[in-house]
């Protein structure tokens, strides 16, 4: 079964539409939706505003019920478009620890995860 994703959609103040929009959406356009925003001595640093999580980025949670818990983030998720952070837990029944799914849209990114030459490179061509 193919999926159905309009390549000309633009805008739409409709909440459906833009629900739709980003749940039939290809990885590559989530991957963009997968932005958090930079502190501001990162965006003094690399003079950009936001950046797509990634594994090792140290973030805070700005938003929701882990509102000021700073940690690394262990996991994200393009399908789903959540990123899991170290602290972020919840106790279960049978009291083991399951990690809270975040949207990245609630997350500040403190310390970049700075490995990948790609990323790198990537920054320095936004900051031009």
């Amino acid at each position: 079964m193919e999926k159905k994703f309009s390549k000309s959609w633009k805008s739409s103040s409709q909440t459906r539409k833009q629900r739709k929009y980003v749940f039939n959406a290809p990885l590559h356009i989530k991957h963009k939706l997968a932005s958090s925003t930079l502190s501001k001595e990162l965006r003094k640093d690399y003079s950009i505003r936001s950046v797509p999580v990634r594994v090792g980025d140290i973030v805070t949670v700005k938003s929701g019920q882990f509102k000021g818990i700073s940690g690394k983030v262990t996991k994200v998720s393009l399908a789903r478009v959540f990123a899991h952070v170290e602290g972020a837990v919840l106790k279960r029944a049978d009291a083991t620890e399951a990690h809270y799914p975040i949207h990245p849209s609630n997350l500040e990114i403190t310390k970049l995860n700075l490995d990948d030459k790609l990323r790198v490179a990537k920054i320095k061509r936004a900051k031009k």
